[in-house]
């Protein structure tokens, strides 16, 4: 038996998603032994976020943070084997993504608070870190790093798929149906429609997309917001609160003071669902089906602005039979199981010398095993 553990903090910032589970040795097959969602607390995400910008002391808080967060993944891990009854000396690794708090492949880093080397003693388990440097280093943007386990775990030959992951930031894995894959992040996802309601309603999120409801469409805001020059790169490319953030929003929201706060909302849900269904027109418009994991795949009204956007788009051939949009879960997977499945997967690639990117995804020179090793 092979059990892996993965770990995810995503750029959501609301806390720490945790699967434990067995992959047979080739690597093709996972049984979910057990999973958890440890939220961080209000002090917790404060000091992530505000890692997400410059400030003073950078250094102490991040380390401060990177402490506090190993808690919070030994908590989980402690959890997960006392639920599956698994002694933890039988967990081969764990896959600690970390906290992304800066992602510049464009200045050769991307950096994610870790501290594995105290996770792995707190728990007494191997520990793998420090996924994207390996790749960045070749040439990549060091992300996405998911497309290569929705292939393994998603894929079909002879039907293109997109898995579209719809966390802090969207992103979506092409699984084409003679089996290359592509993959890149699409832009915003839930973090501007998060910011907004925390800035209106002080709710940390808008849940089941509800508050976006009430509201309309501002179509020239949407379009001035879809004025991004990131939108319109060519692949591979990804982002993050670098770019996405408070301030980009505020900026851009200057000339548009009369649109009302909940309209603004229905405004950010429609940018969300309009920038991943043009990248899924763009890159793979034969697609068919269409499947979300993350955040958003809880989030109703966004699910329904990406299934009106697919299903209305002009350059369709007429005749053509609507895209479905349905959750990872019809796949076997829960939505918000499939990142911290898709570190643990890595963790297993790392232990046995596997690749684990696609260059044709990120952009490296060329297949790379990724991470780091830290004993307990």
């Amino acid at each position: 038996m092979c059990y892996y553990i993965g770990l995810m903090s995503g750029t959501s910032l609301d806390g720490v998603d945790s699967v434990l589970v067995e992959i047979d040795e080739g690597g093709t097959h996972f049984k979910l032994l057990a999973a958890n969602y440890f939220p961080f607390s209000s002090d917790i995400r404060a000091a992530l976020l505000a890692l997400q910008t410059n400030g003073f002391d950078e250094i102490h808080n991040a380390s401060q943070a990177a402490n506090q967060l190993m808690l919070v993944y030994a908590d989980c891990v402690m959890d997960l084997i006392k639920t599956a009854d698994i002694p933890a000396q039988q967990v081969i690794a764990i896959g600690a993504h970390g906290q992304t708090v800066r992602h510049r492949p464009e200045f050769g880093y991307t950096l994610q608070i870790n501290n594995p080397a105290l996770l792995a003693e707190l728990t007494d388990i191997n520990v793998i870190a420090d996924f994207r440097n390996r790749d960045i280093s070749a040439g990549g943007q060091g992300a996405p790093l998911v497309p290569a386990f929705h292939r393994n775990a998603f894929g079909q030959l002879n039907k293109t798929r997109v898995i579209a992951n719809i966390g802090g930031i969207g992103n979506i894995s092409i699984l084409h149906s003679d089996g290359s894959t592509r993959g890149f992040d699409t832009g915003p996802g839930n973090v501007l429609m998060d910011a907004w309601i925390m800035q209106h309603q002080s709710q940390p999120y808008d849940a089941d997309g509800n508050w976006a409801r009430q509201g309309q469409v501002n179509c020239a805001l949407l379009a001035h917001l879809k004025d991004e020059p990131f939108l319109y790169l060519v692949p591979p490319k990804s982002t993050g609160r670098d770019l996405f953030h408070s301030g980009w929003l505020k900026h851009k929201l200057a000339h548009f003071s009369t649109v009302s706060p909940v309209d603004v909302q229905a405004t950010l849900c429609a940018l969300t669902a309009h920038t991943l269904v043009d990248a899924t027109n763009t890159y793979a418009p034969e697609v068919q089906q269409l499947f979300i994991c993350g955040g958003g795949a809880y989030n109703a009204t966004l699910l329904d602005a990406i299934r009106l956007a697919l299903n209305t788009n002009p350059t369709k051939s007429k005749g053509t039979k609507a895209v479905s949009v349905e959750s990872t879960e019809v796949l076997g997977i829960s939505p918000n199981h499939v990142e911290a499945m898709a570190f643990a997967w890595l963790a297993y690639r790392f232990t046995h010398r596997l690749t684990g990117n696609l260059p044709e995804v990120t952009g490296a020179s060329g297949g790379r095993i990724l991470g780091a090793l830290y004993p307990h």
